[in-house]
């Protein structure tokens, strides 16, 4: 889940962040910025810019001096509320959904900045509840929003991006997209379709010096000065269904990720603006990774689903593969062909 909770230490506010003055490091290896030498300024589109890490990393660049469009939800936002955010801002609305509202805020912003940088997407909407329950709407507006919305988003900027044989894409997935959350089927899967997508196209846009990094936070919270007047809910685009007579036991494994939210309430663990310091200094590092974890939930948790699909595949990886005689060498007799046992030449 990308929505947010309670920090290990108080987050500052991402206004007080000096220049070439990082909160954070990432590692040597990416090559990140630093203070002896000082980030060039980069033009980004930030869709999802009025959500929970969108409005943190919006922020963040602009007192970093960098140019920024920040794209609000067209259903959701005010054009008045996107208007005379900073000087080095551009305020734009819209839906992820339409590939035409997608274009129009890629050429608005070569408009006004005159190229693009760096494409982050934030925007995500969820619905919480069990697979049953979730209707059509809910089914293929979460994949409308959170895979067509990136395709859409990858569609109207890669050409630019080849063009000019450089940029970076910064996307948020989730540890819902490398892990599945019980009530969170549905909205798991548009995030492994995402993964699925951004590590696919590394391989097609690599010789375009083209990056990207999957971003997948975990129990992230609002910690911006503003919160208390932030009209958005805690947990950000989500949707908490009611459950069918079926999954309404107060412990049933679908209430799951509903218990989570009613737990935590705005308590989640890591600091935004703590996130989105890491993902500006990722935008100017020269090796991004590919997949950038945030908060101790996202590694612990992601982390245990790796070690448990290791420990499975050791388990069963004898159906695979020729089985050595007792007693024997086990390369002794690669030479005389692959035993019946193994599954490809089960006599089936």
């Amino acid at each position: 889940m990308d929505s947010h909770a309670r920090s290990e230490a108080s987050a500052p506010d991402a206004t007080d962040v000096q220049p070439n003055k990082p909160l954070l490091q990432l590692p040597a290896s990416c090559d990140p910025p630093s203070a002896s030498s000082p980030a060039r300024q980069l033009v980004w589109i930030v869709f999802g810019g009025t959500g929970h890490m969108g409005r943190s990393l919006v922020k963040c660049a602009l007192s970093r001096g960098d140019l920024v469009a920040s794209v609000g939800r067209v259903f959701e936002t005010n054009p008045d509320d996107m208007s005379c955010i900073h000087e080095n801002c551009l305020g734009a609305l819209c839906d992820v959904r339409s590939r035409d509202s997608v274009a129009r805020v890629v050429q608005l912003t070569l408009d006004r900045f005159r190229r693009i940088d760096v494409v982050a997407n934030c925007s995500g909407y969820g619905v919480i509840g069990a697979c049953e329950d979730q209707d059509d709407h809910d089914l293929r507006n979460q994949f409308e929003t959170n895979f067509m919305g990136t395709l859409h988003i990858i569609h109207a900027t890669l050409p630019y991006f080849r063009r000019q044989s450089t940029g970076r894409y910064l996307i948020f997935s989730s540890t819902s997209g490398a892990l599945g959350v019980p009530g969170l089927g549905p909205y798991c899967a548009t995030k492994y379709a995402v993964e699925g997508l951004i590590e696919a196209m590394l391989y097609e846009t690599d010789s375009f010096n083209i990056k990207a990094t999957l971003i997948e936070p975990g129990l992230v919270r609002r910690d911006e000065p503003d919160t208390v007047d932030n009209p958005l809910p805690t947990w950000g685009h989500f949707l908490i269904k009611p459950p069918s007579e079926g999954y309404a036991h107060a412990t049933s494994p679908a209430l799951h990720a509903k218990r989570m939210v009613q737990w935590l309430g705005d308590r989640q663990p890591t600091s935004a603006v703590k996130c989105a310091e890491l993902v500006w200094q990722l935008a100017h590092c020269s090796y991004p990774p590919l997949r950038l974890l945030l908060g101790s939930y996202a590694i612990e948790s992601i982390r245990d689903r790796m070690r448990s699909v290791t420990e499975e595949l050791e388990d069963w990886k004898h159906l695979n593969f020729p089985v050595a005689p007792d007693g024997g060498d086990k390369d002794a007799h690669r030479d005389d062909g692959p035993a019946d046992t193994a599954v490809e030449y089960a006599p089936y």
